[in-house]
């Protein structure tokens, strides 16, 4: 294990110390697995995401010539 020392925007601290205390997580595995899932090539979650995205892109859709009238009148 190494110990660095990152200088990060002191509310952005606050918030994600406070976010781990309340989920019992820790804060140092957390961005340990950020920066796995930031270094790999491919990572496991993208090609399924992607073929979610583009399932979701070719789905059915109603197309809406004036949103404000149909929706809000």
């Amino acid at each position: 294990m190494v110990l660095k020392t990152f200088n990060i925007d002191k509310q952005a601290y606050d918030l994600f110390s406070k976010f781990c205390r309340e989920n019992g997580i820790s804060m140092s595995k957390q961005i340990e697995i950020f920066i796995k899932c930031q270094i790999e090539e491919e990572p496991k979650i993208r090609k399924e995401y992607l073929d979610r995205l583009d399932k979701i892109r070719k789905g059915n859709f109603v197309k809406v010539a004036d949103f404000k009238k149909r929706y809000l009148s």
